[in-house]
């Protein structure tokens, strides 16, 4: 009865053991995973938002869905390998074990045939991986453009209903999912046979254990034992074997889970090369080439024509020379164009649609090559000195105050000299105290997008209200008052000239001429003028 209580206790505390071992191998592979993932996230991140590296991945289309690589492909990545971490990781310890214990069984022909099996296997399934590591990189691709299909109609679903165009929108998304269900079919092909090697040799390892035993049995290695003995000596050099080439299967058998893994790092790995790239190349970026203007004479505009005050001297940037055209085509927009951003001179771009208004924003921000010339900055772009108002408004996550306030951050409010009675005031001018009402102040309300909640004009008056938070001593707005009343423009840019900021304004409106001294005009075919504007409320 005592020996009964003792086994009864000892396995009860093996039990306890083993369920504590595996919870706790479970809990320390979570953490891996956990680990691993936020640091080459991080990795990944530092590069990712690296001046305009963002911009350039996203926009070059060299690198399918970059979002979908940084978040589901490294996640599947991080989390599968975590889950063949540990088997890969007490392989060779077990091995080692039952390697020696089967040499005392058999000698040497058990661990040699073992070994010998699993490089054959190996070799095998290696042979067999590569076409469904290919194919898991494109269904991961496909997924993330079936994806994206859906993401942009929940984006534009306001428009989509305008046109009710949810039978051409249905006819285009069954277009990506029959891609990507095509792309999964071809995947499980290949998967299997795969499949059908790993189970083999799965089975195949019972019937070797056998074999290895049959060797010393036909030796007569064994013919001294009594029946008894040699069946309790097989039963045990049996196991020691089959448990070995349990070991190596096990190996085998992650096969297909590092087939996924594979396939995911090579979309995560490919992803950090092209940013690595993109961000070596933008330091070799220089803007500030020293090349000697070229311009005629007749196309300058001497800044002594226009009445400025005197103590407004800085200049924000200088162009010279600068010929664009869009990214990877041969057409030119503007060429050997030539101007300066000074204090106190408003600048108004004008010209037909087409013409290259944005882009020449997009050159200067340094979104776009140039193919000749330079744009030299003499301030730093930065929301106090430089500040651009794309056409499309820009709003992150996060309270009513957070999109003022943008693109600082909380913390670093406290440095700006500007408190929320401020806020309010600009709120008030803009028209927006409605929205302050609806938000419940500028930090009780956090909203996950902004462009559901907000009218386009509601937007521009929104970044205008930024704008004066800020106060930079330059403006690049690219039609910034395009869903904003005449009347309320007039109150803009008043706002502007009182606060000191000088505007260099991209629009088609008559109405902002009176708001600037300077057109520039794009004409088309690379061809420019840049005149006084003899009506313009500052320009007496």
């Amino acid at each position: 009865m005592a020996g009964f209580q003792e086994e009864t206790i000892m396995a009860a505390l093996l039990i306890t053991a083993e369920a504590l071992i595996k919870a706790s191998s479970v809990y320390l592979v979570s953490v891996l995973y956990i680990k691993w993932r936020g640091s080459i996230n991080a990795r990944i991140h530092k590069l990712y938002f690296t001046d305009l590296v963002y911009y350039d991945v996203n926009t070059s289309g060299k690198i399918d869905n970059p979002d979908q690589r940084i978040t589901q492909n490294l996640d599947r990545m991080c989390h599968n390998f975590s889950q063949i971490f540990a088997p890969i990781i007490i392989a060779p310890f077990t091995i080692a074990y039952y390697l020696y214990k089967s040499v005392e069984s058999t000698s040497y022909i058990g661990p040699v045939g073992v070994l010998c099996f699993f490089l054959v296997a190996t070799v095998i399934n290696k042979v067999l991986m590569s076409p469904v590591v290919n194919f898991v990189f494109k269904r991961q691709e496909m997924e993330g453009n079936y994806r994206f299909k859906h993401m942009l109609l929940r984006t534009n679903a306001e428009s989509a209903a305008f046109y009710r165009s949810g039978e051409i929108e249905k006819f285009y998304t069954d277009q990506r999912l029959h891609r990507l269900l095509k792309t999964q079919h071809s995947l499980i092909l290949r998967q299997y046979p795969l499949n059908f090697s790993v189970n083999l040799f799965d089975y195949l390892g019972s019937v070797l254990s056998y074999i290895l035993l049959a060797f010393p049995i036909f030796h007569g290695d064994y013919d001294s034992k009594s029946p008894a003995d040699f069946s309790s000596l097989i039963s045990a050099n049996s196991f020691v074997i089959m448990y070995l080439i349990n070991c190596f299967t096990r190996l085998i058998d992650l096969s297909v889970k590092a087939a996924e893994v594979a396939g995911n790092a090579h979309r995560v790995g490919e992803l950090i090369e092209e940013l690595q790239k993109i961000k070596d190349k933008q330091r070799t970026l220089n803007y500030d080439k020293d090349i000697r203007p070229s311009t005629p004479p007749s196309d300058q505009v001497e800044l002594t024509d226009i009445n400025i005050d005197s103590r407004m001297t800085q200049k924000a940037l200088t162009v010279t020379e600068l010929t664009y055209g869009p990214p990877k085509s041969c057409d030119i927009l503007c060429k050997n164009l030539t101007f300066q951003l000074e204090a106190g001179v408003n600048i108004l771009v004008t010209g037909d649609s087409g013409c290259g208004k944005s882009s020449l924003l997009r050159v200067i921000a340094g979104l776009w090559p140039s193919t000749h010339g330079s744009v030299k900055f003499h301030e730093a772009v930065n929301p106090s000195k430089i500040l651009f108002l794309p056409q499309k408004p820009y709003f992150t996550d996060g309270t009513l105050k957070q999109q003022v306030i943008y693109p600082l951050k909380e913390m670093d409010y406290g440095s700006v000299s500007m408190d929320d009675e401020s806020i309010h005031q600009y709120m008030e001018l803009t028209g927006l105290q409605k929205l302050t009402d609806r938000s419940l102040g500028l930090e009780n309300y956090c909203c996950n997008d902004w462009y559901q909640e907000l009218s386009p004009g509601e937007m521009q008056r929104l970044s205008f209200v930024r704008l004066f938070f800020h106060q930079p001593r330059f403006a690049v707005l690219d039609e910034a008052t395009s869903q904003i009343g005449v009347d309320l423009e007039r109150v803009l840019y008043g706002k502007c000239r009182e606060l000191g900021i000088t505007v260099m304004s991209v629009g088609h409106r008559e109405s902002l001429r009176q708001f600037h001294q300077l057109e520039l005009r794009l004409q088309g075919r690379g061809n420019w003028t840049i005149q006084p504007i003899t009506d313009s409320l500052t320009s007496s």
